[in-house]
């Protein structure tokens, strides 16, 4: 049996650099066991000082819009110019089984091979949008170890860019050329998160619909952001992974955002909201933990659920006893 090991020993093996602690590490903050918490809050505090000066990027799309291989492009391609790099992967996951169904190290071939790089797909089970809970303690675990360039890849579907938006320095969304009426698809909430938007695949047959698409995502946006004419214009650009054409581009207009930020003093405002935000859902979370770790609640969750399933009770009803219960443990 693996012995397991105290978080100051788990922080100094993470700043070392240690691959195996670092994924240790990583393990521990996924674990939702109230004692890996304590100690993964004891880590956390520990490696702080080691941490936020990564570029952290959020990247989506639509799926089969090329974000894995877009990634696995971009990463070697910066690991060549002496970048660290860390993908934290949020991966689909059953609700029942917990099974993941992607396989993004599969797409990430070339990059997983590099000790430059580290992939680490993270089940999103229940949580909101397919964004695990532990991602943002993920980026902090990768920062500390000394990996300069942070990507979160989303599912891109539901809530989760604006679960990734909210924790990121630049989010990019990977857009496709166009089919038909598909920029009508598109939500305007979205584009207004997009800091960088790139239209992938153009190349070959597909290289002038996306010169296309990118041209009328540029009005999309002047139209969406003529209401605040003081506010940064986002680039729109055309890249290919499989070519490489325009990467060096994109990365380019992720680091103008950076600079940006830091210029006119956003980086830090934003992170410290980041900071708040992620305080009231840990709270959020824990506090459902706790719920339904209730034995009152445990008692007479399952009978409520069927009598509400069953018409018996309404929503309102069973959620009420839920909580009387949980107060009464309290």
């Amino acid at each position: 049996m693996r012995q397991r090991l105290d978080p100051a020993t788990l922080a100094e093996q993470v700043v070392a650099g240690s691959r195996a602690h670092i994924a240790r590490a990583l393990t521990l903050v996924e674990s939702s066991r109230p004692d890996h918490r304590d100690a993964a809050r004891e880590l956390l505090t520990l490696l702080r000082p080691h941490t936020g000066n990564a570029v952290r990027v959020g990247i989506s799309g639509v799926p089969g819009a090329g974000k894995s291989t877009f990634i696995n492009a971009m990463g070697t391609r910066l690991i060549a110019k002496g970048h660290r790099i860390a993908v934290l992967a949020v991966d689909p996951s059953s609700s029942r089984s917990g099974g993941s169904v992607l396989g993004d190290r599969t797409r990430m071939g070339a990059l997983a091979e590099s000790e430059q790089a580290f992939i680490r797909p993270s089940p999103s089970g229940n949580h909101l949008g397919g964004v695990a809970r532990a991602t943002r303690e993920g980026m902090l675990i990768m920062e500390a170890a000394g990996f300069d360039t942070i990507w979160v890849e989303t599912v891109g579907v539901g809530q989760s860019e604006v679960a990734v938006a909210g924790m990121v320095d630049t989010f990019l969304l990977l857009m496709l050329a166009r089919s038909g009426d598909q920029l009508q698809g598109i939500k305007r909430g979205i584009l207004e998160l997009a800091d960088v938007i790139t239209v992938n695949k153009a190349d070959g047959e597909n290289a002038g619909e996306a010169r296309v698409t990118a041209r009328e995502l540029t009005i999309a946006m002047k139209l969406i952001r003529s209401e605040d004419a003081d506010r940064r214009r986002t680039p729109v650009l055309t890249c290919s992974a499989f070519t490489g054409d325009g990467l060096d581009d994109v990365w380019q207009a992720v680091l103008d955002h950076r600079h940006h930020l830091e210029e006119t003093g956003s980086l830090s405002e934003r992170r410290a909201l980041q900071q708040r935000d992620w305080m009231w859902s840990l709270v959020t979370d824990d506090l459902t933990t706790s719920l339904r770790r209730s034995p009152s609640v445990k008692a007479i969750a399952r009978d409520l659920e069927r009598a509400v399933e069953q018409g018996e009770l309404s929503a309102v009803e069973g959620a009420g006893e839920i909580l009387d219960a949980f107060y009464k443990d309290l």
